[in-house]
């Protein structure tokens, strides 16, 4: 699937080319956003544009505190109130701190995960209302939003392939049932049909460099005019 420019936003169709962008990427564990992130973001380089790589929660000093208290596994009474907030938090510091002075600056952020995944994780996986999460979520991030969100889609069962063959210490988030899994990506795809417009839904079965392929020609076409 490519990114119809028909369908960009005011906001995304007046651009500047020296103004910076912020193009997300979303998906269920496994579903291979760093690599894609990591190809993505070479051959923009390549081409000049200045990127800069963050992920959620974390790339600021606190954000960093923020995600080791979320991912330790002696953390197992937390509460997914907490959780939720946390990562809030930490999304919050980030916008404010180098997500919104960077863009302003005329970088391009490429951002592993964004305010989809509070909706999708905590929204659809814990169940928690989403009309609270999304008022948080505006509190975080005020006016910033992405330009453009590559969903990575994956069947649940491929994930756990795929996270199964991976040779790294487990974290507290790691321990979650595959009706949650299901759940979540389920609340992704929701996601993207309600913003057809923001969302791009890619197939993440598709070998990497073809996908890479896809996603590169999506942001050229969409968002490099």
């Amino acid at each position: 699937m490519l990114y119809n420019k028909d369908k960009l936003t005011d906001r995304q169709q007046n651009l500047p080319s020296n103004t910076g962008r912020l193009i997300t990427f979303e998906g269920i564990d496994g579903s291979g956003k760093t690599t894609q992130i990591e190809l993505l973001s070479a051959r923009l380089a390549a081409e000049g544009i200045p990127v800069l790589l963050l992920r959620e929660p974390g790339g600021t000093q606190i954000g960093e505190a923020i995600r080791g208290i979320l991912l330790d596994k002696a953390h197992t009474s937390m509460c997914i109130e907490t959780e939720l907030l946390l990562f809030a938090a930490a999304r919050a510091q980030l916008v404010r701190e180098v997500i919104v002075p960077e863009l302003d600056a005329g970088k391009w952020v490429i951002c592993d995960r964004f305010y989809d995944s509070t909706i999708a994780y905590q929204g659809y996986g814990r169940q928690i209302d989403p009309t609270v999460i999304r008022s948080l979520n505006q509190l975080a991030v005020a006016r910033c939003r992405p330009d453009i969100t590559f969903l990575l889609d994956l069947p649940v069962d491929c994930a756990l392939t795929r996270l199964a063959g991976r040779n790294r210490l487990k974290d507290r988030l790691d321990n979650e049932s595959v009706s949650f899994m299901q759940r979540t990506r389920e609340g992704y795809c929701q996601l993207a049909k309600d913003e057809p417009d923001r969302i791009v839904i890619m197939n993440a079965t598709e070998p990497e460099e073809q996908l890479a392929e896809h996603i590169y020609h999506t942001i050229r076409e969409g968002l490099a005019t």
